[in-house]
């Protein structure tokens, strides 16, 4: 399916299926494990030209989809970008990347040393204008007023974000940990590749991603950090994936009881099942009600079945069932 939309999709709208297609082929990039990374030299080329273009629209109050990978993030997006005045931008981590060169955790499009947290310190003036000339001249041809981005790891990356853009606003999607953690294990088992002697998949590069998350996060949690050494020797995905779900959902959490004003936390079972829910997601963007929104969802979305549990050894049960509860799930 490219750029995630389907013949449901293009028959409600030419419009919205133009701005999708604009978005997956001259603004997200191509990631290691996808098709056609041929294309990234002409995105970062465009990168470049659209710094220079001073007739960008206005980018306000942009939204910024957070959680963890696999937890329903891209419906959330895909949804969304239904909306009449929305962009939907997924994952362009190609657009961060040429940003700020030290965040690319997967090493998709940099080797050089990457940081899982980043602050307002990490961002500089000629920056935060690159972003808003090529964040405003995606809305100017992409024929959006508001964007939306769907970069789950920024939620370790928020004071970041706000510092380039201060109305930014953060919807952090979670999901039955159970659900996430089977959901990257099918993805990475299989989409994970071996290229010129590299492993390719969920974690990354040669597992540059997992290791950075265990040295960077795992390592000062105050649960899991004393069990750093054994954690890190960790090759089963799921186990993997548990970790990651835990140290994620303690963020957004985190994030939900100090700035309630801009981030929302969205329960993606009831996003799916209940109308109500995502008018609410609707009035905290500041959108307004959107009959073909509402009309796509209901064609679209269907309340998921709850994977088996999964078991995981007790250093990691423990916290995962703790936060699961925090969360809302039995």
């Amino acid at each position: 399916m490219i750029a995630q939309i389907d013949n449901r999709f293009r028959r409600l709208s030419l419009k919205k299926s133009y701005t999708r297609y604009l978005s997956y082929t001259l603004y997200e990039g191509r990631p290691l494990t996808t098709k056609g990374r041929w294309i990234n030299p002409l995105v970062f080329a465009l990168f470049r030209l659209q710094e220079f273009l001073s007739l960008s629209k206005l980018v306000v109050k942009p939204i910024f989809i957070l959680g963890t990978g696999r937890s329903g993030t891209t419906i959330l997006g895909i949804t969304l970008s239904m909306h009449n005045d929305i962009g939907f931008l997924n994952e362009a981590k190609a657009l961060w990347s040429h940003l700020y060169d030290k965040e690319d955790l997967i090493g998709s499009y940099h080797s050089k040393p990457a940081f899982y947290r980043l602050g307002a310190n990490n961002v500089s003036l000629s920056m935060s204008t690159k972003a808003h000339r090529i964040y405003g001249n995606y809305l100017r041809f992409g024929l959006a007023s508001r964007v939306v981005d769907k970069y789950p790891e920024l939620i370790f990356r928020t004071d970041f974000v706000r510092e380039i853009f201060p109305d930014a606003i953060f919807l952090f999607l979670y999901r039955n940990g159970y659900d996430t953690c089977d959901s990257i294990r099918f993805w990475s088992e299989r989409l994970g590749e071996k290229r010129n002697d590299e492993i390719h998949d969920w974690w990354g590069k040669d597992d540059r991603k997992w290791k950075l998350l265990c040295e960077q996060i795992v390592a000062n949690d105050k649960n899991l950090g004393p069990y750093f050494t054994e954690i890190y020797q960790y090759e089963n995905h799921e186990l993997r994936a548990a970790v990651e779900w835990i140290v994620t959902m303690k963020e957004g959490l985190s994030l939900l009881a100090d700035n309630s004003t801009y981030v929302k936390g969205v329960k993606y079972e009831d996003y799916v099942s209940r109308s109500d829910i995502r008018q609410e997601v609707l009035r905290f963007c500041d959108l307004s009600p959107d009959t073909r929104f509402d009309l796509f969802c209901a064609k679209v979305l269907k309340a998921p079945k709850a994977k088996a549990k999964l078991d995981f050894p007790p250093i990691i049960q423990n916290e995962f069932t703790h936060v699961m509860r925090v969360l809302g799930y039995e």
